[in-house]
């Protein structure tokens, strides 16, 4: 799995993170994110992915990636 597209370098900031389930909410500054690993987007809108995972309330990662990368980083999911 070390040759997948998605992988880079993000062990450097999300290894071992705890991360939060949670909702996306548009804020003043900034209406969508982006799953850190595969470029999904997250908004409100309804095309778009509502919920995932959040690591220093900076770092968005979509249900599909944090499935594939989660052994590998060690995450640990935390109540919100």
């Amino acid at each position: 799995m070390n040759d997948d597209w998605r992988l880079t370098n993000q062990e450097k900031y999300l290894k071992n993170c705890e991360l939060e389930l949670t909702q996306f909410e548009s804020h003043r500054n900034s209406d969508h994110k982006h799953c850190s690993f595969c470029w999904d987007k997250f908004s409100e809108n309804a095309e778009d992915l509502h919920f995932g995972y959040v690591a220093n309330k900076k770092y968005w990662i979509c249900p599909n990636c944090f499935n594939d990368f989660k052994e590998m980083f060690g995450w640990k999911v935390i109540e919100g």
